[in-house]
């Protein structure tokens, strides 16, 4: 263990495991560790930021030198080290240091994103009454039209740390993938103060919309990968869309009022979201002391100002409407439904696959084998082997 706080341990792992992709160096994370003193999160956000900053002036210097390979390297790293500055000071209002390393983590990634071969590109997906921010990564110059992934991340993750969740290893498989920050994510919430939205079918349609559009995208071949509360958001989006072929969620999330309901005392579990106002207080109390403290208030703050919820338990209510019950139905195309050992995210992953009446497979990935962690972080190499030998039988 590289730090005694749970938390802090996790988002470690998670930034480290970017590794397998290029989003980081194992030697650069364990020497940053070492510059944290926990659980304060101004000194991770200065420690992180520190090595951020580092490595995008180095790679400005690659670049300019015409060293390609070494810019692009160093400004994915730069990228990933940029992002996990700021998780711990994700909350409402906004922190003017959030949206500076936000947009640094977007910047140093659109460098990379200019040198990657095969090309990628920054991409404005409509979407109401604006548009949402993404990249188009191909998996080879020629050769299309090919079958293409849409990886949707979870409550903190951009677009740009979901191509190391997923688009680099879909680029490498010959995958053409897009990657976008919905309502709740990223430049949404950031940027355009866009919040989550239950009815994500109506987020994910305009984005297969784009998909199709494209001349390099086999329509009849396009795949949606949820990433951790993409688990339950994935779902969601594919019971509205025919067009997606096959539907991948790590970790599955059938209702997420029910994965909180699994956190808590059953007598208290039992009386959300509208029980009896006695208890429902005595909760509300609970909460928020908890929101005070840092990180055992810190997924409570940051799912307050992506929902945009008021207090502990108007969240709590919201909750209610972040179901796939109802719809199941919808999801008509081959799944993959996906969870961790160690993973407390994901309680419902198991029901959502015994609700599914489609072409359906589990995988449960093992401590034993180092893939126990929340969305398999340190493993996510093994998860993509899985994930992808999977889709490539579906897809031929």
């Amino acid at each position: 263990m590289i730090f005694k706080d749970d938390l802090f341990q996790a988002q470690w792992l998670r930034t480290a495991g970017h590794a397998s992709y290029g989003g980081a160096e194992i030697g650069e994370c364990l020497a940053i560790a070492r510059q944290i003193t926990e659980p304060d999160p101004v000194s991770w956000r200065d420690a992180w930021a520190g090595a951020a900053e580092r490595l995008s002036a180095a790679a400005d210097v690659s670049l300019e030198d015409g060293r390609t390979v070494s810019a692009l390297g160093g400004y994915l790293r730069a990228s990933n080290y940029w992002r996990a500055a700021y998780t711990f000071m994700m909350s409402a209002p906004v922190d003017r240091r959030v949206v500076d390393a936000y947009r640094r983590q977007r910047a140093a990634f659109e460098g990379a994103a200019a040198l990657m071969r095969p090309t990628a590109e920054r991409i404005s997906i409509p979407y109401e009454d604006g548009s949402l921010h993404g990249y188009f990564f191909r998996g080879a110059d020629a050769g299309s039209p090919r079958p293409t992934l849409i990886v949707n991340g979870g409550y903190d993750s951009t677009a740009e740390e979901c191509f190391f969740f997923g688009g680099a290893a879909a680029v490498s498989r010959g995958y053409h993938c897009i990657v976008f920050d919905g309502p709740g994510q990223g430049g949404a919430i950031i940027e355009d103060g866009r919040v989550f939205r239950p009815d994500w079918e109506a987020v994910i349609r305009p984005v297969v919309d784009y998909a199709v559009a494209r001349p390099e995208v086999d329509a009849a071949r396009i795949a949606l990968m949820g990433v951790s509360f993409g688990g339950y958001l994935a779902p969601r989006g594919a019971s509205g869309d025919d067009r997606i072929a096959a539907l991948i969620a790590d970790p599955g999330e059938l209702s997420l009022l029910d994965e909180f309901k699994t956190r808590m005392p059953a007598f208290m579990a039992k009386q959300i979201p509208r029980g009896n106002p006695l208890i429902l207080a005595l909760l509300g109390l609970i909460l928020r002391h908890r929101i005070r403290q840092v990180t055992p208030g810190w997924g409570l703050r940051r799912c307050l100002w992506v929902h945009g919820a008021k207090g502990p338990l108007d969240y709590l209510r919201m909750t209610e409407g972040y179901s796939v019950k109802g719809r199941i139905g919808g999801i008509r195309c081959p799944t993959l439904i996906c969870s961790a050992e160690d993973d407390e995210i994901g309680a419902t992953a198991r029901a959502l696959y015994e609700a599914l009446d489609c072409q359906k497979t589990f995988v449960a990935f093992k401590s034993d084998e180092g893939a126990g962690a929340h969305c398999e972080a340190g493993a996510r190499a093994l998860f993509n082997q899985r994930a992808f030998d999977w889709l490539d039988r579906q897809f031929g």
